[in-house]
């Protein structure tokens, strides 16, 4: 699987989000494709065959963006002093 750039991965979740919502509160055709489109990418983007697996799957790349840029900052921190 090829890992998604923070950005990306970030930029899909908030348009799964949105279609959520939308659909949620006022359901119509086009919600319902908004939604489906946007849980496909997901999906394909984390490499999940469900709606559950690739939300678990996004939290836990991001966990690793975190942890990584975290990383970083304390060696820059370790550098400066």
């Amino acid at each position: 699987m090829i890992i998604p750039a923070e950005k990306e991965l970030r930029a899909v979740l908030a348009r799964f989000a949105q279609a959520r919502i939308e659909h949620d509160v006022r359901p119509t055709g086009r919600t319902s494709r908004d939604l489906e489109d946007s849980m496909y990418t997901l999906c394909v983007m984390t490499g999940a065959r469900t709606a559950e697996q690739a939300l678990r799957s996004a939290d836990a790349l991001l966990d690793q963006y975190r942890a990584s840029r975290m990383g970083i900052s304390q060696q820059d921190e370790t550098l400066a002093a």
